[in-house]
């Protein structure tokens, strides 16, 4: 069976004026359905450049990148926006919710502009909105607006948005840059039940204490991933540099 998320020789040069700059330098990874897998490298690396190239938010240079075994380095970008509607969802360190809608609508969002609004699924949508918003622990706060939210909060909402059309692949950019530890803390937890319910995550991340949540953990410099750990090893080194820290 192929896995989930196929990369081969990805690689992406940007180019401002006269200057070169390669974020990628021909990374190759595998995720399996169901895996956790995290990605830690210093600010330019390339984290997000990967995290968005595999979410198909960016083109690549060159290379291949497959999910559920479509060939996203092959689409345009009405087919690429279609396929990120139903099969990933994405959480960002800024949120990007719409201040002047609704948490409840904020979350429902994805769905409305995948599938419409007709009444039969306006119900349906509304009972997995709610569903998530309770799981999640912000129910009650359903019909405010994320300006009236904590950023943990509002981190939530960002999770149960990115959840509302059952993604095959969850993808994280520094969920917890800008929280507080207590905040931190609770979206890693919602995270690793998100994984033990069988959700496949690839989170980004500067952070050790973060990155120690995945079954894998990859380390990228200058745009190659140069090492990796597995399992208890994993979690053990990076809990060391998070002590360290």
């Amino acid at each position: 069976m192929a896995p989930l998320v196929k990369v081969r020789d990805l690689q992406k040069v940007y180019q401002t004026g006269a200057v070169t700059y390669e974020a990628l330098r021909g990374v190759s990874l595998d995720i399996e359905t169901g895996e956790y897998v995290t990605v830690m490298g210093h600010s330019g690396s390339g984290k997000s450049t990967l995290l968005h190239l595999v979410g198909g938010l960016d083109q690549v240079t060159s290379g291949a990148v497959k999910v559920q075994n479509h060939a996203l380095h092959r689409m345009n970008e009405t087919a690429l926006a279609k396929f990120r509607r139903t099969n990933i969802g994405f959480v960002f360190q800024f949120f990007n919710l719409i201040d002047n809608l609704t948490v409840e609508t904020n979350v429902e969002l994805p769905a409305l502009l995948a599938n419409g609004s007709a009444n039969g699924h306006k119900q349906a949508l509304q009972e997995r909105s709610t569903e998530l918003l309770a799981r999640l622990g912000i129910a009650d706060q359903a019909n405010k607006h994320p300006w009236e939210l904590s950023g943990g909060q509002q981190q939530r909402v960002a999770i149960a948005r990115a959840l509302i059309n059952h993604p095959a692949l969850l993808l994280v950019d520094e969920p917890t840059g800008n929280l507080d530890s207590a905040s931190s803390h609770t979206v890693l937890n919602i995270l690793d039940e998100c994984h033990e319910q069988g959700q496949t995550i690839l989170m980004v991340t500067h952070d050790p204490r973060a990155a120690a949540r995945g079954e894998r953990v990859l380390f990228l410099h200058d745009g190659d991933i140069v090492s990796q750990l597995v399992g208890a090893e994993a979690r053990q080194i990076a809990q060391r540099l998070a002590e360290l820290k």
